[in-house]
């Protein structure tokens, strides 16, 4: 039996090589696992032949197989078969092949169910009009999250104890978005409202990565499908607007009128619907192209960190202050936000075990440029507040404002000690992953707090 140094560098070495792995594009998380338990059952079985552990790790290794002829095996297979993966069973299947595939009836009719609980509400007497827009904007996470939830905690087999969790938290979010927040309505309703959803976005997570939400690896793989759920989302919607732009004008040609259905039924049951489409999208095709994350995050990071710093630069030279207004301040908040991001999808594309770069430099000047703007965003928030008082919009604000202001500042620590080499890239990881309950922390202290707190906001 390998003594416990000997147990700890060999969980470092097969950490290093599942993130090598992982990062192979054809070879879907769920792969990796499987390979892994086939890796250590070999370990074990060598160790217990009389191998040191380092050695039986590398015979292991080899056991398997070389992992780039596993991965172009794979790239092929994928390639060829796109569209069989998508919507049709592969041969071994249960099904004749030629049928839709179980996970395809799952995902549409549970797309399908969400479409109707967006228009559930009409048989209560409340319309989808603009009378009834705070009501729908309260319960529009609840239409969705819930399938979505149910969807990836059938496909994980997620623990009967986990199950029993997840419904009483969207049994209580249920109740605060219907008796909470409409009972004190007012801004702190629409704040909570709006939080609501990234309170909500964890519990998603914890029934996407299963059994595996507790390790560092769950957790960043369902940053990257948040991600990439973004994208085709959007790409969805981009074409579902081409799609009923052309609908409306072929039926205008013969005089039929359809705004009345696209407002009423189309845009909402289809937004809906859509989340539940993208996020199946999203799981089959993770290893059948190179996800799109990554590559925009390449290009916009230079970018953001060029503007930022220009930013400061000229607010230096002009002696010029940040307004106080509140979109102002609403608008770095969201700047602030998309840095973090851009953040968390470079860590999770990045080879945890490749040397320093220019990239991370530039990541670095982004960090720093993101903590000097924060900090003049809270100096123009404890302005406001000073001149103003306390409010439900400016307590947010100045909430969500430490909160990356402290995710930001440790990010900064933990990666110039990568740089300087006295560190490693794996705790910048862990401490992303490990920073994502505390957003939903605070979301759900909206949520819940602010409307008992700021009733007359």
């Amino acid at each position: 039996m390998p003594t416990h140094s000997e147990s700890a560098q060999l969980d470092v070495q097969i950490d290093q090589w599942r993130n090598f792995l992982r990062n192979r594009r054809a070879i879907q998380a769920v792969d990796v696992v499987e390979l892994e338990d086939h890796l250590r059952e070999q370990i074990s079985n060598l160790t217990e032949s009389g191998l040191a552990a380092d050695e039986a790790f590398l015979v292991a290794v080899k056991r398997i197989g070389r992992l780039d002829a596993l991965s172009n095996e794979f790239a092929r297979e994928h390639s060829e078969r796109l569209w069989k993966q998508l919507v049709l069973a592969p041969a071994d299947a249960a099904e004749p092949q030629g049928g839709i595939t179980r996970d395809a009836i799952v995902v549409f009719s549970l797309a399908l169910a969400a479409a109707l609980l967006v228009k559930l509400p009409v048989l209560f007497g409340i319309p989808m009009v603009n009378a009834n827009e705070e009501f729908y904007l309260r319960n529009a996470s609840l239409f969705v999250l819930p399938l979505l939830t149910a969807y990836f905690a059938w496909k994980r087999n997620v623990a009967p104890a986990t199950l029993r969790w997840l419904a009483v938290v969207f049994v209580a979010a249920g109740v605060f978005a219907n008796v909470t927040l409409f009972a004190h309505g007012g801004t702190a309703g629409m704040l909570g409202a709006l939080h609501l959803p990234i309170a909500l976005w964890i519990a998603v997570g914890v029934a996407y990565a299963g059994a595996r939400w507790k390790e560092v690896a769950g957790r960043m793989d369902f940053i990257r499908f948040s991600g990439e759920l973004f994208i085709y989302y959007v790409l969805i919607a981009l074409g579902g607007g081409v799609f009923t732009g052309f609908m409306m004008m072929i039926f205008e040609a013969i005089g039929i009128t359809l705004q009345p259905f696209v407002q009423s039924w189309l845009i909402p049951c289809g937004a809906a619907g859509a989340v539940l489409v993208a996020s199946w999208l999203v799981e089959a095709k993770q290893s059948v192209i190179e996800n799109m994350v990554p590559v925009l995050t390449r290009l916009f990071t230079p970018l953001f960190a060029v503007m930022l710093v220009a930013f400061l630069v000229t607010m230096l030279w002009t002696g010029r202050g940040v307004g106080i207004q509140r979109e102002v301040l609403i608008g770095f908040d969201l700047l602030l936000a998309i840095v973090v991001a851009l953040l968390l999808y470079s860590v999770s594309a990045r080879d945890p075990r490749a040397p320093a770069g220019a990239f991370d430099v530039v990541q670095i000047v982004l960090i720093v440029s993101a903590l000097v703007a924060d900090l003049v965003a809270l100096w123009a928030i404890g302005a406001r507040i000073s001149d103003f008082g306390f409010s439900a919009n400016r307590v947010a604000a100045l909430g969500e404002n430490i909160i990356l202001l402290v995710n930001l500042s440790w990010s900064a620590v933990v990666y110039i000690r990568f740089l300087r080499g006295r560190g490693s890239f794996t705790s910048l990881e862990r401490w992303q992953t490990g920073y994502l309950p505390v957003y939903a922390a605070w979301a759900a202290i909206v949520v819940i707090a602010f409307p008992l707190v700021f009733r007359n906001s």
